[in-house]
């Protein structure tokens, strides 16, 4: 009897999108005010400055649901390689940014998001056109 093998349920190699230069400096924009303003929160909570310092974990996250990263292994080879948004590229171990992913207090995120929320909902709103304004041809 042969071992017949069913290529539908062999793994799939996830490969992360591309970097849009253009979609990168505006997230860059919109976030750089709101992380400059959780720096006193940071010291607040006993975070020391570190090589994978708040910015740096924003970018992470971000760049994880952006580009459809994979995991945590994928991620760093991306920092090695290339760096994310607004960060340089940094060598930092798999181990290290686990551990940091782990350990970070999910209240700065929220705290950033917060911040930068109703920037957002701002511009949804400018770029929406009303409907007044809509003509059908």
């Amino acid at each position: 009897m042969s071992r017949k093998t069913n290529r539908d349920h062999a793994k799939r190699q996830q490969r992360p999108m591309m970097e849009d230069e253009a979609i990168s400096a505006q997230i860059s924009a919109l976030l750089t005010p709101a992380l400059a303003k959780q720096k006193k929160y940071c010291r607040q909570l006993g975070l020391r400055d570190r090589i994978l310092t708040l910015p740096l974990m924003v970018a992470a996250v971000l760049t994880m649901l952006w580009r459809d990263v994979a995991g945590v292994r994928e991620l760093t080879r991306m920092s090695a390689r290339e760096g994310f948004l607004w960060c340089d590229r940094l060598e930092v171990s798999q181990q290290a940014l686990s551990k940091r992913f782990l350990t970070f207090p999910a209240d700065l995120f929220q705290r950033v998001f917060s911040e930068i929320l109703p920037l957002l909902v701002g511009l949804k709103q400018k770029s929406t056109p009303n409907k007044s304004e809509t003509r059908f041809v």
